[in-house]
């Protein structure tokens, strides 16, 4: 498994990132706990899910309960106060089992939380921080330009933004200012929500940027099989592969 930097956090997560927001649609918790710990056996040592499903949270923590300190966890909030945040905050440590959560994401599609600001949210994020009930503070958003202005805005470690072969060149210029601005990249929908199917072509795609962590969305052992099998065995960056993005990408935009 290689390791990568994830921007200006300076800790070293695996190349593939597990994302557990699915994790519930696994059959029951011993199936779900035994794809975790297949991910983490095979070098995965980041995690993320959502506040938004709160089973899948819970279904993580009780799989990495006793592993916790070993692994990068993210989860996210979209809470609308600063009172909300704190209650998210609390619910979300006690399902993941642990005191403090490595990356807590904002998400947001037009409004960009400041210090300072009457909603008193980004000051709130900045006080879980301090009060060490989360490490690293993240935004994700799928609207181009408040992902530019979360990047140029200094205020925010780490971008979850949607990122696979059909995205567009503006996308790429957002990949690229976050390497420029050391802002971690998180690759949401790797796969365009499932529209793509050839994971190769995903994977040698998205490896082609260094700065970008894809978040692979798992919920089976056959899913998780098949990502680590062509991570250890990644496509021939050729004409031909080149070709095939070309052609998906004019497909979709």
């Amino acid at each position: 498994m290689e390791y990568v930097r994830l921007g200006k956090t300076d800790i070293l997560v695996s190349r593939i990132a597990f994302g557990a927001m699915r994790l519930s649609n696994a059959l029951g918790q011993d199936n779900a706990a035994s794809i975790v710990r297949k991910a983490y056996d095979s070098g995965i040592n980041f995690f993320d899910t959502t506040s938004k499903i709160p089973e899948s949270e819970k279904l993580l923590g009780d799989a990495l309960y006793d592993i916790r300190r070993n692994v990068f966890l993210s989860t996210t909030t979209a809470a609308l106060t600063a009172k909300e945040i704190k209650d998210n905050i609390e619910e979300s440590l006690m399902s993941l089992h642990c005191d403090t959560v490595d990356l807590y994401q904002f998400e947001t599609e037009k409004f960009l939380p400041i210090p300072g600001g009457a909603d008193k949210i980004y000051d709130t994020l900045c006080e879980l921080k301090r009060n060490s009930k989360i490490n690293h503070i993240g935004i994700v958003t799928t609207n181009t330009q408040t992902a530019k202005k979360a990047i140029e805005s200094g205020l925010y470690e780490t971008l979850q933004f949607p990122f696979n072969p059909a995205s567009s060149e503006e996308t790429i210029e957002i990949v690229k200012m976050c390497e420029e601005y050391d802002v971690g990249f998180l690759a949401m929908q790797p796969l365009c929500g499932g529209v793509i199917q050839n994971i190769p072509l995903a994977l040698g795609f998205l490896h082609q940027y260094e700065n970008v962590v894809p978040l692979w969305g798992v919920q089976t052992q056959e899913e998780l099989e098949q990502i680590l099998y062509f991570n250890d065995h990644p496509p021939v960056i050729d004409e031909q592969f080149n070709e095939d993005i070309e052609n998906l990408r004019n497909f979709f935009n």
